[in-house]
């Protein structure tokens, strides 16, 4: 009996006028987008190239390792095709040397700020936002619908379990709205092999886990939409409910989730940070002057008795030294400036961070967040990207200055000017030698964080609770539902 109630289903479904309409949208969406992902990944993956191999013949071509400046550029990612998440809005690089904070700048949106109007659409944003819509479209008459046209009391007239009807309503709209809605995935799989686009296994299983969650994320307004049917009578009630349930669920929670966790943690903004941080390296900066006009006046102190000659021999005699102090003085204030930086910054996450769990919680009321969150997580698009490669380029810069530092005392190229003073000569100043190109054969590169998928299982967990409420709802209706027309 279920086979035959699933097969009049489908049948129903696939003959019904909205599903060609339904089809063509969707597959044109599906492929068009897939296809514009791979455009993009490989308009980015050249830039990323090109910007990496200027950037080496830079550092080729300086002179002394104390000019090393490198600039580290963000690697694209393959599974951004599928779900950009926030890989656009973040910096694509960052300056990464002794004298520069680590900072990811120059996003996709603000070199080009068109794109960030005309947001790009993505698998996830077509399956979050248009392909929960037409599972409404589909399902908002699947019970009361057949009790307006007669069909469902003459059902109902053969000994048929509501449970067992009912699993094949949600069954049969399931099959025949997914099934042909594979047809552009694949498509869209062998364009990737087409293009030759990176994909290695764990980007395959991504991809799986991606679409495993889309099947979970459309099971639940299938299921919801027919739940709602078993619970009006008439159908144009029924599709009203529906589309308010859509905009309440895809619009409203998520965006009413951000704007409580705003106002209950409130976090500085990066301009405020940033002000924090220039009246810190002022006000060091300030008392380094003094510190140096002290100390000058203490090396004066000193030579105050001393004959003409005396002083031009003491002076050459400890000019170096105190050139050494004062550079270790400056590198120690650089480093006080930096690490304020850094606990600002950490100061600044660690309230994102509770910003942005409260505002998560909130917004997974809405199984469309949940489902957000999940697709992002899985492709490694997610909002902890930026915090990745930062941490990284730290880690990377701190090895860096170690090795530039080493290779300075190695060469004897400390950069910068001497001054020496001799009692005929008087005082010369000499820049430092050219060593022609520095040798980069053994100069620490930069490897890109690993890009961590982790599994959504509270997400997963919410999509599976959300399915058995409508479920649930959708048997309680029915069970109770009047048959008559």
């Amino acid at each position: 009996m279920f086979a035959t109630l699933l097969q009049k289903e489908l049948k129903s479904i696939l003959l019904s006028p909205k599903f060609p309409a339904t089809f063509a949208v969707c597959a044109g969406l599906l492929i068009l987008s897939i296809s514009i992902g791979i455009h993009e990944y490989q308009v980015t993956t050249r830039q990323y190239e090109t910007a990496t191999q200027m950037v080496t013949q830079e550092l080729r071509e300086q002179a002394h390792w104390s000019g090393v400046n490198n600039r580290t550029y963000r690697k694209p990612d393959p599974m951004q095709i599928f779900v950009s998440g926030v890989s656009n809005d973040i910096g694509r690089w960052s300056g990464v040397s002794q004298f520069e904070p680590v900072k990811l700048r120059h996003s996709a949106y603000s070199d080009d700020a068109i794109f960030a109007i005309f947001r790009f659409i993505d698998f996830g944003f077509i399956v979050q936002v248009i392909l929960s819509l037409f599972a409404f479209l589909f399902t908002y008459d699947a019970i009361n619908g057949e009790r307006e046209s007669g069909t469902l009391a003459l059902t109902f007239s053969h000994p048929i379990p509501r449970t067992t009807y009912l699993l094949a309503k949600i069954a049969g709209s399931w099959l025949g709205l997914v099934i042909p809605l594979l047809l552009p995935v694949t498509v869209g799989v062998l364009l990737l092999v087409l293009f030759r686009i990176p994909f290695e296994a764990s980007h395959w299983m991504k991809l799986g886990g991606l679409l495993g969650v889309s099947m979970l994320y459309f099971s639940f307004f299938v299921t919801l939409g027919v739940c709602i049917s078993s619970l009006t009578r008439r159908s144009n009630v029924s599709f009203l409910l529906c589309l308010v349930a859509w905009v309440f669920l895809i619009l409203i929670v998520p965006r009413v989730g951000v704007i409580i966790a705003g106002q209950a943690v409130p976090v500085p903004t990066v301009a405020e940070i940033e002000a924090q941080q220039d009246a810190y390296s002022k006000d060091k900066n300030e008392q380094h002057m003094k510190s140096m006009e002290a100390k000058f006046r203490d090396r004066e102190a000193l030579m105050s008795g001393m004959t003409k000659e005396q002083r031009e021999q003491y002076e050459n005699d400890h000019m170096w030294s105190w050139m050494e102090e004062n550079d270790a003085d400056q590198k120690q204030i650089t480093k006080d400036i930096e690490a304020q930086g850094v606990k600002l910054q950490e100061d600044l996450r660690n309230r994102k961070a509770l910003q942005e769990r409260l505002a998560f919680s909130l917004s997974r009321f809405s199984p469309a967040s949940a489902y957000q969150l999940a697709v992002m997580s899985i492709a490694g698009t997610d909002i902890t990207l930026k915090s990745r490669y930062e941490d990284g380029l730290r880690s990377y810069r701190t090895i860096l200055n170690a090795f530039t530092e080493k290779k300075q005392k190695e060469t004897g190229d400390v950069g910068g000017i001497r001054i020496t003073m001799d009692s005929e000569k008087g005082m010369s100043i000499s820049a430092p030698k050219e060593n022609g190109t520095l040798d980069l054969t053994d100069m620490p590169q930069f490897a890109p964080p690993a890009n961590a998928s982790v599994m959504p299982v509270t997400d997963i967990g919410i999509l599976v609770f959300a399915i058995l409420a409508a479920f649930g709802g959708a048997i309680a209706g029915f069970l109770r539902y009047d048959m008559r027309s």
